[in-house]
């Protein structure tokens, strides 16, 4: 597929920081493309640049083949982590608002079945809940039949089923061929929903590649989990890591595993075996410590 979306050696330097550090990657047509990072890591930086709101300090943004150009705004759609709609205004009159502002226009009557607002179209966006108001704002984000579509974490402070009910709408979206750049510090998310991933830290990418190739490189090994009660019937070959009520133990063989817990005297009753995911591949590139 071609390349929608170039960043090309990315660098933005503030008088005391350098928050994106020569970030390179592409943006394949029609995929869902996740940037992920810690707080402070430079992922924000970098989404603006992409977006065209923020002036790179030196390389550039390709839409296209091409530098980004006067009429790319217009060509984009974007829901922002934080939006600002109409008050006093019902959902209906505010995708009318938008809309407005755009030469090019989707029909109202599209946007309003693939993002399901029938239930609230005509409610003052006031009473709204989160659910019913991210998924306004996904649709004002596609009312102008945008070519790439920035959603910067979407689903940030929405209860599991709203959260859910959110990712059927991007699949949606992506169905009909749109391409999406995500943003998400939630890693099931991203295992989803993207087919690609960056991960950056410290303004740099320290991994990219598919969710299933990168989990694929960095691990071997599947996790078992036993109450905590039982690891002083562990031996001390038995390598494990608290983590809250429980322990991980982290095993290339689960059966060889097994058969040594139960040679142990360690009961079984609450054992869970799991593969690795993104959050232990996200835990192991960026640590463990609180970012601010």
């Amino acid at each position: 597929m071609p390349a929608v979306l170039q960043a090309r050696d990315l660098v933005k330097q503030y008088p005391r920081v350098r928050a994106v550090d020569g970030v390179s990657f592409e943006v394949q047509e029609g995929s869902c493309f996740g940037l992920l990072g810690p707080n402070g890591a430079g992922k924000s930086t970098t989404i603006e640049m992409l977006e065209g709101l923020l002036k790179p300090t030196s390389g550039q943004v390709l839409f296209r083949g091409a530098p980004l150009g006067g009429h790319y705004r217009e060509r984009v759609g974007i829901q922002f982590q934080h939006t600002a709609l109409q008050e006093h205004l019902s959902s209906r009159e505010n995708l009318r608002f938008f809309g407005a502002l755009y030469p090019q226009r989707r029909p109202l009557d599209e946007l309003i079945a693939l993002c399901r607002l029938e239930e609230f179209l005509d409610r003052d966006t006031s009473k709204l809940s989160g659910g019913q108001r991210q998924r306004l704002l996904l649709a004002i984000a596609l009312v102008n039949r945008p070519e790439v579509l920035f959603l910067d974490e979407p689903t940030t402070g929405l209860d599991p089923q709203a959260r859910r009910n959110f990712w059927d709408l991007v699949q949606g979206v992506k169905a009909q061929g749109k391409t999406i750049v995500l943003t998400t510090h939630y890693m099931e998310e991203a295992y989803l929903l993207c087919d690609h991933i960056v991960i950056v830290d410290h303004g740099c990418i320290i991994a990219q590649g598919s969710p299933g190739a990168l989990l694929a490189e960095h691990f071997d090994d599947a996790v078992l989990e036993l109450p905590s009660a039982e690891a002083d019937k562990l031996h001390d070959g038995v390598v494990y890591k608290h983590k809250g009520d429980t322990v991980e133990i982290h095993t290339p063989d689960i059966g060889a595993t097994i058969a040594g817990l139960q040679a142990a005297g360690a009961s079984l009753a609450q054992l869970r075996i799991r593969p690795r995911t993104l959050e232990d591949l996200f835990l192991e590139l960026t640590g463990r410590e609180l970012r601010t």
